[in-house]
């Protein structure tokens, strides 16, 4: 059986936190995966409230920004986690939602460059020693964190060919956004080991996941997201891959005018097949392991927010 994860997006009350990192860990979750989303909820405050309300669970920060957050920050902020709740806290890294950081008039240049620095940076910080980084990007001058050593595993989110080859060569783990075919899910694994030649590195995948007997009633609640992620050019591949019909210009023209009704006509049940784990528990967990069988060691499911749900979903999946 493969690790199974739970994606939070922080859209939801930050007291809401305690319960549902409860509920993942009762459900037989491995790791809740906090995201950073600028605007949000601020993901170091509820990753000490979920680490506090449960035993053994991991928690990520997901895919914090150099851009927005110096690698030293990041790395202090999961060091002093990790002195918490030891061997529980993974620290994940990522460019960044380029319309979030243009929000907050934050320019986004050199990802590569920007992130190989970042995961340097962090990773000599964790090894106690001073860390002399001298780079193009950023500099850190014989400095060293108060509560290193510390090993905590970094996971690079990556999506593009040369980001998902550094996260191989880099990084201790990768983690594939959501509403990723299971094909293209190898595709990206295939970039990474070229990358890797031959290290070690974990995969992990976003997968947006509903239970519900009723078909029509377990993909409506992801639809839109569904939608919302797949209108993005950028996903051209991943549904070319996948083999369903979208028109992802016309998705991106009904998503801009805000006409839902075309949005759920577009993505079909079929798309939703393919890009999601929907269904009754049978389907959702077939699903879950094609994921697997594209090379995901941890499926981390996305979609769910109240504790019932989360534990009742992760349950039925096992």
């Amino acid at each position: 059986m493969f690790e199974l994860g739970l994606s939070i997006d922080g859209f939801t009350p930050a007291g809401h936190i305690a319960d549902q990192a409860r509920a993942a860990e009762d459900g037989g979750a491995d790791t809740v995966w906090i995201a950073t989303h600028l605007f949000l909820r601020d993901p170091v405050a509820l990753a000490a409230t979920a680490l506090a309300a449960t035993k053994i669970l991991k928690v990520a920060l997901m895919a914090i920004s150099p851009y927005a957050m110096h690698p030293v920050h990041a790395a202090m902020a999961a060091a002093t986690l990790d002195e918490l709740y030891p061997g529980r806290v993974i620290l994940s890294l990522g460019a960044g939602a380029p319309a979030d950081l243009a929000a907050a008039g934050i320019q986004r240049a050199r990802p590569l460059a920007t992130l190989r620095e970042a995961i340097d940076i962090c990773r000599e910080l964790f090894a106690g020693g001073a860390a002399d980084h001298q780079g193009e990007i950023f500099r850190v001058s014989e400095r060293r964190l108060a509560n290193a050593p510390c090993e905590i595993p970094i996971v690079l989110a990556a999506s593009g060919p040369k980001m998902l080859e550094l996260a191989g060569s880099h990084a201790d783990g990768v983690i594939i956004s959501g509403a990723t075919s299971a094909p293209f899910v190898r595709w990206c694994l295939d970039r990474v080991e070229k990358g890797a030649r031959g290290r070690t590195v974990k995969n992990y995948g976003i997968v947006y996941t509903s239970i519900g007997e009723d078909k029509n009633a377990a993909i409506d609640p992801v639809r839109r997201t569904l939608g919302f992620i797949l209108r993005g050019e950028h996903h051209a591949m991943n549904v070319a891959m996948g083999g369903a019909a979208l028109d992802q210009k016309a998705l991106r023209a009904a998503y801009a005018r805000e006409d839902w009704s075309v949005v759920d006509q577009l993505v079909t049940d079929e798309v939703a097949a393919i890009h999601a784990a929907c269904g009754d528990a049978r389907q959702a967990r077939a699903r879950l392991g094609e994921y697997h069988k594209a090379g995901l060691d941890q499926v981390i499911l996305n979609g769910l927010v109240e504790p019932a749900e989360i534990g009742s979903t992760l349950s039925a999946v096992k």
